[in-house]
C-alpha cells in the first residue's frame, strides 16, 4: 500500500518552474480541531509524526490551536515513492495544506523537515501565493547546502544489516537493539531507540510468521540511502540576484553543539528570511528531544507574539 503511487494534485512549486509534478497524500494526526491557524509540524530524517506526539499536545495547550504533525514521503505511514527531494517533500506539504484547506499556517519543522518548510515558503513566493503562510519555525538546519554527517549514511548500514538477519534472529526490540548496539554508528542507546521506532517486528503483523519472517523497517531503506546526498542540497541559493525572499516572521533554533551550525549561517538567513530571529539552545542536533520544554517556550511565545 506504501509503494502505490496516488493521482497526482498539481502543485505551486513546479507550476512555477513551467512543470507539474506529482505529489503523494501525507499521514497525519490532528491535536485539537480546526483549519484556520494551524501549525504545521514537519520531521527530521528517519523520524515521523510520532516523535513529535508529546510536544503537539503541549504546543496545543500553550496556543489553543490545531496542531497537524505530518509523516513526510518514505516515511511513518506516508507513501513510498521517488524522488527523496526537498522540491518533492514541499509538494506534497502544499498539496496536504490545499486538501485540508488549511489559513494563516504557522510551518514548523526540524532537520529535513526544516529544510523542506524553508523550500516551500520560498515556491510560494515564487508562486505568487506566499500569504496563507503566517509564520516559519526552522529548527537545526540552515537554508544552504551542508554535509550530512557520515554516521547518518551508517545508520542505513546498520538498519539494512538487521534486516538481512535470517527469520526468526529478531523477534523483539531487545533483540533487535542488542544487534544494533555494536555498530561504532549508534553506540548511543537513545539513537538506536530513535531509530527503533521504524521497526516492523513480524510477531507486530497479523499475517506474519515470527519463525519465517524478518523484521523490516518501515523506511525504504533503497529510497533514503542513496537520498542523503539530495538531502545535503538546498533548491535555492542565497547569493543569486533573482532569489526569492519570503519577509514573514521566521524563528531559527539552533543546538549549540550540533554539526549544522546554523549560527554560522547568518547571511543565509537574512537573504532569504530578513525577519528571522536566532535562538541557540545548549544542545546537539536533537533539540526538540533534548530541550523540549526550552523549544516548547520559544515556539509558543514567538507564535503568540507574531
Amino acid at each position: 500500500m506504501w509503494n502505490r503511487v496516488p493521482p497526482h494534485v498539481r502543485t505551486l512549486s513546479r507550476v512555477a518552474h513551467g512543470h507539474e509534478s506529482h505529489s503523494v497524500p501525507l499521514a497525519s494526526t490532528l491535536v485539537g480541531q480546526g483549519t484556520d491557524k494551524p501549525l504545521v509540524i514537519l520531521h527530521g530524517l528517519f523520524g515521523s509524526k510520532r516523535n513529535w506526539k508529546g510536544l503537539s499536545k503541549a504546543l496545543h495547550r500553550a496556543l489553543d490551536r490545531p496542531i497537524y504533525a505530518l509523516d513526510l514521503r518514505n516515511h511513518g505511514a506516508s507513501p513510498h515513492v521517488r524522488p527523496h527531494t526537498y522540491q518533492a517533500m514541499a509538494e506534497d506539504v502544499h498539496g496536504f495544506i490545499r486538501e485540508k484547506g488549511l489559513t494563516n499556517i504557522s510551518l514548523l519543522g526540524h532537520s529535513m523537515g526544516a529544510k523542506t518548510a524553508m523550500t516551500l515558503a520560498l515556491n510560494l513566493v515564487e508562486a505568487g501565493g506566499g500569504d496563507n503562510l503566517s509564520n516559519l519555525v526552522v529548527v537545526d538546519m540552515p537554508p544552504a547546502h551542508v554535509d550530512i554527517p557520515a554516521k547518518m549514511r551508517e545508520y542505513v548500514i546498520a538498519m539494512e544489516s538487521l534486516e538481512a538477519m535470517p527469520p526468526g534472529m529478531i523477534r523483539s526490540l531487545i533483540d533487535a537493539d542488542r544487534f544494533l548496539a555494536p555498530f561504532e554508528s549508534v553506540r548511543d542507546a537513545s539513537v538506536r531507540e530513535f531509530l527503533l521506532t521504524n521497526l516492523q517486528l513480524p510477531s507486530h503483523a497479523r499475517t506474519a510468521n515470527p519463525k519465517r519472517d524478518r523484521a523490516k523497517f518501515i523506511l525504504p531503506l533503497d529510497i533514503l540511502g542513496p537520498a542523503i546526498r539530495n538531502l545535503e542540497e538546498f533548491p535555492y541559493d542565497y547569493s543569486a540576484p533573482e532569489r526569492p525572499i519570503w519577509s514573514g516572521p521566521t524563528l531559527v533554533i539552533g543546538g549549540l553543539q550540533s554539526e549544522y551550525h546554523v549560527y554560522d549561517y547568518r547571511e543565509a538567513f537574512e537573504r532569504f528570511f530578513p525577519k528571522y530571529q536566532l535562538e541557540i539552545l545548549d544542545t546537539g542536533h536533537w533539540v526538540q528531544a533534548e530541550r523540549p520544554t526550552e523549544l516548547l517556550k520559544l515556539v509558543a511565545d514567538f507564535l503568540k507574539r507574531t
